[in-house]
């Protein structure tokens, strides 16, 4: 009964083993990793562009605030220029000149303003596209991570029956056969018991020799056989 039990309880901590691999790799744990690698590349592509933005910006402030600059100093010589203050002709034409030489520089500035203004706009632009890029791998990494979640739940509570049905049969076996059952099974890859159908050794699925089947059809019930390939306790 022990051998059997023994069996009974590698089919529970073979169920374990599957489980919790099959929970360590969810193929959405994959595409989760695989969209981070996306976001990752997005960002860096986003900080390139709005480092690109950014300059263009402030020099667009910039050459706002010295078109404002020139059209203030416009702006003071031409009320100087009407205030009465000023009478020789000589100088109200230098005056003029000024004012007219400002409000060219201005201009000019203005138009190199415009030229920056739309490259501006155009990184805006393309700035906002990677945001929305972001924004949508990042709704695609929490469905799958709400994925992973719900099958996380399912799987651990299917782990809960086995390891609970496997807490339940661990005190019937003997603890010598159960201290060699777990250091077989820590050194054959999880497998420390199987059966013995015919030749042939469930764990390593090779066959042993004839004359050891016979012998060991022949021993007692409950005499603990290996299998002489893989060292698994064999049950039959």
């Amino acid at each position: 009964m022990a051998l059997a039990d023994l069996l009974t309880l590698q089919n529970h901590d073979s169920a374990v083993d599957r489980l919790r691999h099959r929970k360590v790799t969810l193929p959405e744990r994959a595409e989760v990793e695989a969209r981070r690698a996306a976001y990752a590349e997005l960002e860096a592509r986003r900080a390139e562009v709005t480092e690109r933005r950014d300059v263009e910006l402030r020099e667009e402030r910039r050459l706002d605030d010295e078109v404002r600059s020139l059209e203030a100093k416009a702006k003071a010589v031409d009320t100087k220029m009407y205030s009465g203050t000023v009478s020789s002709p000589k100088e109200l034409q230098a005056m003029q000149a000024d004012i007219d030489q400002l409000r060219r520089h201005a201009g000019e500035l203005e138009d190199e303003e415009l030229e920056v203004l739309v490259r501006r706009e155009v990184l805006d632009g393309e700035v906002a596209e990677l945001e929305a890029a972001q924004a949508a791998v990042v709704a695609e990494m929490e469905t799958l991570l709400a994925a992973i979640a719900s099958q996380e739940g399912e799987i651990d509570a299917e782990l809960a029956v086995e390891e609970e049905a496997r807490a339940a049969l661990a005190p019937g076996i003997p603890e010598a056969t159960l201290r060699l059952y777990e250091q077989i099974r820590t050194a054959n890859r999880g497998v420390g018991a199987a059966r013995l159908v015919g030749m042939n050794c469930q764990a390593c699925h090779l066959s042993l020799p004839a004359t050891e089947v016979d012998r060991i059809r022949h021993l007692p019930a409950d005499t603990l056989v290996r299998c002489e390939h893989c060292g698994a306790i064999l049950v039959r």
